[in-house]
């Protein structure tokens, strides 16, 4: 197993961790769930670079780095919906994972096929989104986490907290996170149609 491939599984092996973490949670665990998360991205773009540096694509990796990104980037999403402070509402987490399993079958008739279909930037730039914006809002979760274990101030209260001059960045952790997804709940949609469009041809009977 090249060296590509043994990082790509190391990352799908953080994913437990970052899970229990969160179902742990507090501001310590979250803080651990991030610095796991930021780990498992920065893998993200090493396993790539290395395997194309090294002229080591296998079959293997393209099969195994989609699959750790999903895995990690869906956990991360499941876990938001179930934060009501967050305010991230579960049809957007819908839209992202079902856009995966369509895209996921979209690769299974092309592999039946001997077609390969590579990430393009579309692709790219939906992970990248993705990623942006779990980092964003597990920060805000930490900030949130960070007033109730050192202040004892609970969300609903923050709400209600006269910040003065701090007013706006108050505002900005309690709608951040919604506007975040919606912004990558969009490089989703594009993604997906995108590659939907490119291998239309995929779903017609002659191929």
């Amino acid at each position: 197993m090249n060296l590509a491939n043994k990082i790509t599984i190391v990352r799908i092996c953080m994913v437990p961790f970052f899970i229990l973490f969160m179902e742990i949670g507090g501001f310590y665990n979250s803080v651990l769930a991030l610095v796991v998360f930021c780990a498992a991205s920065i893998t993200d773009m090493l396993d790539g670079q290395i395997a194309r540096r090294n002229k080591t694509v296998t079959p293997l990796g393209i099969f195994l780095d989609p699959i750790a990104d999903k895995l990690l980037i869906s956990a991360a999403f499941i876990y938001f919906v179930d934060i009501p402070m967050l305010g991230i509402a579960a049809w957007m987490v819908i839209i992202i994972i079902a856009r995966e399993f369509i895209i996921t079958g979209l690769r299974s008739i092309a592999a039946v096929r001997n077609v390969m279909i590579p990430a393009d930037k579309s692709g790219k730039f939906k992970t990248l989104s993705q990623i942006i914006v779990i980092i964003v809002t597990m920060v805000i979760l930490i900030a949130y986490e960070a007033f109730f274990e050192f202040v004892g101030l609970t969300p609903d209260a923050l709400r209600l907290y006269d910040f003065g001059s701090y007013a706006t960045l108050s505002l900005i952790m309690e709608k951040m996170p919604f506007w975040a997804t919606i912004v990558a709940v969009m490089f989703t949609i594009y993604s997906g149609v995108n590659y939907i469009l490119k291998y239309r041809k995929l779903f017609s009977e002659n191929g």
